[in-house]
């Protein structure tokens, strides 16, 4: 188990600059995910902690080590990969062992090690299989015992589940939750899929264009989003935006000149930092848990509905307000709404998020 430091972190490929200058902390037995969309740079620096990209400048150290020059080998940390990599003339057993038995390490130890790997990951059953033979799960049990024989200081993902079907991905999420409660050790997981991000992290690393967004426990990013990126990418479905073309602060209320209100106005309460000149651009998000649906007429606004999607145990309404914004509304159950119908709907201020011209959150 080991603790990562990485300090101005620099990738550039030629003359383009990929990682711009990262910064992160990430604690000894940590879960940390990095999420993005696609090619914001979350699997490049997780090679440049593997050892499979040089970093360009900057600073690694994996605990007290500094590990720029150190070769992929001896940094002591092993990577699961998107494809499974198996050798298919070797069996599960031989599979887990390969890389033990290239390092010259005695049979016995080498036995020892990959029995433990698999009674871990259930896999006892299934040594004297080939790849062929195993399930799309199984292949990436077997593909984390490989690193789990290893031993390593630091265990790094890089998007395992995505060849996976999504019944088999949660099977999978849960295994992998409960190997790091078993063994303690400090994690590094690449998705696109903020669901796994969510669900798997003790510390989430957003990461957009090369550039760290925000750090911060699952739930603080949900609820706390430092900008509007993070804001619209933590959450599914996505938090709802609302531009709003003018605002006012008098240190204590914050008033919103809203056209999709049905007062056109709406005021919330503010921190007393909070200073808006008169006129101010601002956009408004709201998650769609946090609108209620109320009878025609009633509420804060109008929705037009466009598209309903039953989920059964919830039912997500698509629409578009009277001002003419889209909206998406998260309910309960089924409630029999279909396309053409239209309903009000209500929230409470305090579930308001509010971002500047700058995109940043005016009120964290």
């Amino acid at each position: 188990m080991a603790a990562l430091t990485l300090r101005k972190v620099v990738k550039r490929f030629g003359h383009v600059e990929i990682i711009h200058g990262v910064d992160l902390d990430i604690l000894e037995g940590e879960f940390v995910v990095f999420v993005g969309p696609s090619g914001c740079g979350k699997s490049t620096l997780l090679r440049i902690i593997a050892g499979l990209e040089e970093l360009t400048d900057g600073e690694l150290r994996i605990g007290d080590r500094v590990v720029n020059d150190v070769e992929p080998a001896a940094r002591g940390v092993a990577m699961v990969f998107q494809t499974y990599a198996l050798y298919p003339h070797m069996t599960v057993e031989e599979n887990m062992g390969f890389g033990l038995r290239m390092a010259g390490t005695p049979k016995a130890e080498i036995q020892a090690r990959v029995g433990r790997a698999a009674e871990i990951l259930h896999l006892t059953p299934l040594l004297k299989r080939r790849p062929k033979q195993l399930s799309g799960g199984q292949r990436q049990r077997v593909a984390i015992g490989r690193a789990i024989v290893r031993e390593p200081k630091v265990f790094l993902f890089d998007e395992p589940l995505s060849n996976l079907d999504a019944e088999l991905r949660v099977q999978m999420r849960i295994e992998i939750s409960k190997l790091h409660s078993d063994l303690g050790s400090t994690m590094i997981y690449v998705t696109h899929d903020q669901v796994e991000a969510m669900t798997l992290a003790d510390k989430i690393v957003v990461l957009n264009r090369g550039s760290i967004e925000q750090v911060g426990r699952p739930m603080d990013l949900y609820q706390r989003p430092a900008n509007l990126f993070v804001a619209g990418f933590i959450g599914s479905p996505k938090m709802n935006f609302l531009k709003i073309p003018s605002a006012e602060s008098d240190g204590k209320t914050l008033r919103l000149k809203a056209p999709d209100f049905r007062d056109g106005r709406i005021t919330v309460e503010a921190p007393d930092k909070l200073s808006v000149a008169p006129g101010t651009n601002v956009t408004l998000g709201i998650r769609p848990e946090h609108i209620e649906i109320r009878d025609k007429g009633q509420g804060k606004g109008t929705l037009q509905i466009e598209v309903v999607e039953s989920l059964g145990d919830i039912t997500y309404l698509h629409g578009i307000t009277e001002a003419g914004n889209r909206l998406t509304v998260s309910i309960t159950g089924f409630h029999g709404f279909k396309h053409g119908d239209s309903t009000g709907f209500d929230f409470d201020a305090k579930d308001l998020h509010l971002f500047d011209s700058q995109e940043k959150a005016l009120i964290v």
